[in-house]
């Protein structure tokens, strides 16, 4: 069967199960585009490249595939990387498809020439630029296994003009053969007894569940577990939902913008399980000083990860659900009662209070998290930005299942929770997806506004709205005493602005106004935009005195 390589790459997409790409075209890419006509997977046009790569990104993560996002050569591409280099932090499953200028052009500097390949290199799991059109079948196929398998994370293919054009002789590639990738799905017998033994022998053990854990699918054997051991929970920001928020042995989120029972159960711990865990420096600060006071298990599918922040005592590089269902018919018995009903005191001592639902001049957030978190029920979709929105909902939504937090966590990545929630609702219509803001960093890709009134994807956003880079002037008042280029008093009016695009709006300034104004938002059919008045000083750091920042 004769195909062009633009028709054998649409053809590969098809026959990877792909039915949604996001993408921006141009002319180096411009093949592909003309041989999209004729298939009928869905393109979404975004309003900017890197608003693509996020967007593939929310709808990995709420639909559990690889997410597919398609640019041009030159700043196509390099407006890619950002959101490429978020998804390779986050380990999401991505295959970014980039045009390129004509083999006999690459290395001349020609127009919108750019080697995204070499610049991309440190942050995808592997890249490819392809040399002939004949390449291309094996080379999508090995591209999609290699995004999805072992510890998941983007992959680049990179197709100049002229191999897009080229016609040969398609043939189905085979099974994939990649000599050196090799994957520990299963742990080690003798190291599973050694974990057996040391989970015996403790006396204050926590589990830290990160990343890892939700995408190998491991969170009924995490809470099968932590219920049979009576070992509390902690989870990094990628780890949440990993565990339901009001679980007795969940004791929320550590690191240094987590909580308090959480980071002292850490601190406290004789043996400490990493499940999933990349030991991040905001997750895990003193990694070394904790390893000296406890015993450290580590339970990560990628080797590069063990011992890279933490030295453990026992590694096991495997599946974190495979590694779990192992450990757990081993059936190790344990006798935490004192340490549990230690760490519980901690957690009720440490809640957070209530303030009351008084008509005031702002939004309390936590009350705001709480409220939103109810009336959405447990199977909405929460993305966020990166900022004290983040840290809000992370520490106060009340998530109750899996999979249904979306948020940029090593990379920090302002910009990343209006396009992901686009993904998300185009992957999963049928259920509730609302995007938490601030004010920064909704305006750093306010244009996929654009993209959602296009797809008619009724995204519910709700904007905290401080009129301040809000985490940055938070750090500022502390170590500083000072301000230095933090404030947005010159904020759009943001009322015109959903008016402008035809979505729902509302403004709320006080607790007593939130639970209408929730009701009213997830009642409206369509996109809508909630703008809650935020006190600029409102600390993420609790227990905090407002007035002390000030």
């Amino acid at each position: 069967m004769q195909l062009s390589g633009a028709q054998a790459m649409v053809q590969a997409l098809e026959q990877a199960g792909v039915t949604t790409i996001f993408g921006y075209p141009g002319a180096a890419i411009a093949p592909f585009y003309d041989a999209l006509v004729d298939s009928t997977i869905r393109h979404v046009l975004t309003r900017n490249e890197q608003g693509a790569a996020h967007a593939a990104s929310g709808y990995a993560r709420a639909r559990q595939v690889t997410g597919v996002c398609v640019v041009t050569s030159g700043p196509g591409a390099t407006n890619a990387i950002t959101g490429i280099a978020t998804a390779y932090m986050d380990s999401i499953p991505l295959v970014i498809i980039s045009g390129q200028v004509t083999t006999d052009l690459i290395g001349s500097d020609s127009f919108q020439e750019v080697d995204i390949t070499g610049a991309t290199s440190p942050f995808t799991k592997h890249n490819y630029l392809v040399k002939s059109a004949q390449d291309l079948p094996r080379i999508l196929k090995e591209a999609f296994y290699l995004a999805s398998t072992g510890r998941p994370g983007p992959v680049l293919i990179d197709v100049p003009q002229d191999i897009q054009a080229a016609v040969f002789e398609y043939e189905t590639p085979g099974a994939v053969d990649l000599p050196g990738y090799r994957l520990a799905t299963k742990a080690r017998p003798d190291l599973l007894l050694a974990v057996k033994t040391q989970l015996e022998q403790a006396r204050a053990p926590i589990i830290c569940a990160g990343g890892g854990v939700l995408s190998s699918d491991a969170t009924q054997e995490l809470l099968q577990l932590a219920t049979s051991c009576q070992i509390p929970v902690v989870t990094t920001m990628m780890g949440i939902s990993a565990i339901p928020f009001d679980h007795p042995l969940y004791l929320g989120t550590l690191g240094s913008h987590g909580v308090f029972a959480a980071n002292y159960a850490l601190n406290k711990a004789d043996l400490v399980m990493l499940i999933g865990a990349r030991v991040g420096n905001r997750a895990m600060g003193s990694a070394q000083e904790i390893a000296r006071r406890a015993q450290i298990v580590h339970i990560d599918i990628d080797p590069a990860e063990i011992g890279k922040n933490i030295k453990p005592h026992t590694a096991i590089i495997a599946d974190a659900r495979s590694a779990l269902a192992d450990l757990l018919a081993l059936a190790p018995r344990t006798d935490t009662s004192q340490w549990v009903a230690t760490v519980t005191a901690i957690k009720a001592t440490h809640h957070l209070p209530e303030r009351p639902a008084t008509a005031s001049a702002t939004i309390y957030p936590p009350t705001l998290m709480r409220i939103l978190g109810e009336l959405a029920g447990p199977d909405a979709i929460v993305t966020t930005e990166v900022g004290q929105n983040q840290i809000w909902t992370a520490n106060h939504y009340p998530f109750r299942r899996p999979q249904t937090f979306i948020t940029s966590g090593g990379m920090g990545t302002m910009g990343y929770g209006l396009p992901s929630s686009l993904g998300a609702k185009v992957g999963c219509p049928d259920r509730t997806v609302i995007a938490v803001s601030g004010d920064g960093s909704f305006q750093m890709s306010l244009q996929e506004l654009g993209t959602v009134k296009q797809e008619k994807a009724a995204v519910k956003f709700v904007l905290l709205n401080n009129s301040r880079l809000g985490m940055v002037h938070e750090i500022q008042s502390i170590r500083y005493k000072r301000y230095s280029q933090v404030f947005l008093e010159e904020n759009p009016d943001f009322e015109k602005l959903a008016e402008a695009y035809g979505f729902g709006y509302s403004k709320i300034h006080s607790n007593d106004q939130i639970a209408a104004a929730i009701t009213v938002m997830l009642d409206t059919p369509g996109p809508y935009l909630l703008e809650c008045q935020i006190d600029p000083h409102e600390p993420t750091l609790y227990p905090v005195h407002k007035e002390e920042n000030r």
